[in-house]
């Protein structure tokens, strides 16, 4: 009885696209096993940037898998969700938020995530101000609300930069940004910590792998910003490749990341490592139970903002949030089950 009740929440959860249901899977199937891997890289900063971070684990997984294995880019998280649903993209480095995408709409399957180099998981999302902001060192700071000041937030797929400030700093206070700030705009991690830095912007959403990445690369910006608020621990990042590749396939692309650093040429395999992000640990089993957080959290996240809105008639509110809490009702029979 209780595998059945499991079986029959996974169902209804595969189906959550940030808290909205989908009848069926829409993307397109691939007829074959590609030829050449497409690996598609989210835009948290610079292409230039991350071509520098990738690549050379891109290379090392061509010769690992002796076919080519080509870098994808887009200006945004959308960009390489939708080449993946397309089948543009086979197997991609995404966000939790992001990586839900994938899953649920582009046929994607998680099947390790990353870790730091000190074997730990996870990272934070931060908000930011420039240091000599005398008036901004707390959240309740930024929430005076008279649009006064350019609050620059991320990636609207996005977990760090958006979903996680969007429910536990505005939705949980009852704010709205657009009604709150001058400006509300959106940009990729870098982005919004350059312009935090040179006071482009007065408060931005960040998280602790750019400002890790910032204060090696760009010392002096990352010395120009304070961190006023943190966020629980999110999960580490998940690596998502399209499901309907062939079994042979997928074990042989889970078995180059697993083991990455642990065999072979495990000094040169760690210095690659180490040059992404803030400095990357080892790849480590995961799958598609490690987006059970985010998935809550884009639940609660909606509820709340159906619970404050007041031009929804009752008896649709009362539907809306029924249809919800049986999602996260489903969710906790899930993570109870890990």
């Amino acid at each position: 009885m209780v595998r059945k009740l499991i079986a029959s929440a996974a169902v209804a959860v595969t189906a959550l696209v940030g808290g909205v249901a989908q009848a069926e899977p829409n993307y397109k199937p691939l007829e074959k096993d590609p030829t050449v891997i497409n690996f598609g890289i989210i835009s948290t900063e610079s292409t230039s940037n991350l071509k520098e971070q990738w690549i050379p684990l891109m290379k090392d997984m061509e010769t690992a898998l002796g076919m080519e294995v080509k870098p994808f880019f887009a200006p945004d998280y959308a960009g390489v969700i939708e080449a993946m649903r397309f089948g543009k993209v086979h197997l991609a480095w995404f966000g939790n938020k992001s990586g839900m995408e994938a899953v649920d709409r582009s046929g994607g399957e998680v099947f390790v995530q990353t870790s730091k180099a000190d074997g730990s998981q996870g990272y934070y999302s931060h908000i930011i101000t420039h240091v000599d902001n005398k008036e901004i060192n707390k959240l309740e700071d930024i929430f005076k609300c008279d649009k006064s000041m350019n609050f620059g937030i991320g990636d609207p797929n996005s977990t760090s930069g958006f979903l996680v400030p969007s429910y536990y700093v505005f939705a949980q206070n009852g704010i709205d940004p657009k009604k709150c700030f001058k400006t509300v705009r959106n940009a990729n991690h870098e982005t919004n910590l350059m312009a935090t830095a040179n006071k482009q912007v007065h408060v931005a959403a960040n998280n602790s792998e750019q400002i890790g990445r910032s204060l090696k690369k760009a010392p002096d910006a990352a010395s120009k910003i304070k961190v006023i608020w943190t966020s629980p621990l999110i999960p580490s990042d998940p690596m998502v490749y399209r499901k309907d590749m062939s079994k042979e396939l997928k074990s042989r692309i889970k078995a180059f990341f697993l083991g990455y650093g642990r065999l072979g040429d495990v000094a040169h395999a760690k210095a690659v490592l180490g040059g992404i992000s803030d400095g990357q640990g080892l790849f480590m089993e995961s799958n598609n139970t490690q987006l059970y957080p985010v998935r809550q959290l884009a639940l609660f996240k909606n509820k709340l903002k159906i619970e404050g809105n007041d031009g929804l008639a009752e008896d649709d509110k009362e539907t809306k949030l029924s249809e919800i809490n049986q999602k996260l009702s489903d969710l906790k029979i899930l993570v109870a089950a890990q």
